[in-house]
């Protein structure tokens, strides 16, 4: 039976949180990839971690997958076939420690400073700063504990009774209706932003429950 993927420990929907959620500092949500990152952050891992010869035998066979995209649009369903074909079969914990070297080598390269100096701004004003993001959760993790974000909800990766990844996503592709679905799940029906960011179609749900909506706003490059 599949296991769901670990949330980053420190990030849990429990963690540090006690009490009326309702209540207390404002809530703030960024999206990740394009809005806080200049690129998509799993692509750009998947990358990384094989070689240049790997990667390119990885994308032609991943092109069937990316032919049914064109006509069903299924963003789940094309990132669970790249989840088989470069992670499936990989344990937990060495993709845990994978993730964290990506974000040690490549966070320079990655976030955009207007959105990391929004991100400090809400910071400085005592929000709870949460992530969420269509990437899976444990690779987007050590980029969220760096920011010191208070909750990060992604998608999930399936994973088999050896803690190895399967392949398919658990759950829905945390995109779209689903990021709301998953806040509600932690802060109850009645949430509300204080402010939300993202730069897709994808974030529009989650931005029309936010008191500011920030969408697309931020076009810095890294140094």
């Amino acid at each position: 039976m599949a296991k769901r993927s670990l949330m980053a420990k420190g990030l849990s929907a429990s963690t540090g949180m006690t009490g009326d959620l309702h209540e207390g500092p404002p809530l703030v949500a960024f999206d990740f990839d394009g809005t806080l990152t200049v690129r998509d952050s799993f692509t750009a891992f998947l990358k990384w971690r094989v070689s240049p010869a790997r990667h390119l035998m990885g994308m032609v066979r991943l092109f069937p997958a990316a032919v049914g995209y064109l006509f069903d649009r299924n963003r789940g369903k094309i990132k669970a076939a790249a989840i088989r074909e470069f992670l499936r079969g990989l344990p937990l914990e060495q993709l845990e420690r994978e993730a964290r070297a990506f974000a040690e080598s490549e966070a320079p390269r990655l976030f955009r400073p207007d959105a990391l100096a929004v991100w400090r701004r809400w910071r400085a004003k005592g929000a709870r700063l949460v992530i969420v993001t269509a990437s899976p959760d444990v690779v987007v993790a050590p980029f969220a504990r760096g920011l010191g974000a208070d909750l990060l909800i992604g998608s999930r990766l399936a994973l088999d009774p050896d803690n190895k990844v399967l392949g398919p996503l658990l759950g829905p592709n945390c995109r779209g209706e689903e990021k709301v679905v998953r806040l509600r799940e932690v802060f109850g029906d009645d949430l509300s932003l204080a402010a939300a960011y993202g730069d897709t179609s994808g974030d529009r749900e989650m931005l029309a429950i936010a008191h500011e909506r920030g969408y697309r706003i931020f076009r810095g490059k890294p140094g």
